[in-house]
């Protein structure tokens, strides 16, 4: 039991070195107020790689579209993603995300994010 512990603890100190498939599975619900206006799950598979420089990814599946009061849908969507280091405490990312529903939606996210 020791050696199990001793190892969890090891893992959790070493530096994290993000690479090859994942699975994700995440729901987003949307309000206006508190009045509830739809909830989307995504079921998607991905693969996202990481060096010293940055990282970077790319993920795509199903969603179910689940407005308040109208139909349940099932559209293909997916999104590529990535970061760059621009100093030890800084970091720069950004993200492409699509949806290959009737209007074909896309959406983007830029940022930068700093360390302490």
């Amino acid at each position: 039991m020791k050696s199990i512990i001793a190892s969890g603890i090891l893992l959790g100190l070493a530096p994290v070195a993000i690479a090859g498939p994942y699975v994700n599975v995440e729901n987003n619900a949307g309000l206006s107020g508190t009045d509830f206006t739809s909830h989307t799950t995504d079921f998607h598979v991905g693969y996202e790689s990481a060096s010293s420089v940055g990282s970077w990814g790319v993920q795509a599946g199903p969603s179910v579209v689940v407005p308040d009061a109208g139909d349940q849908d099932t559209v293909l969507t997916g999104k590529i993603f990535g970061s760059v280091s621009a100093t030890e405490k800084l970091s720069v990312y950004g993200e492409l995300a699509v949806s290959f529903d009737d209007t074909n939606s896309y959406g983007t996210k830029a940022g930068v994010k700093y360390n302490f």
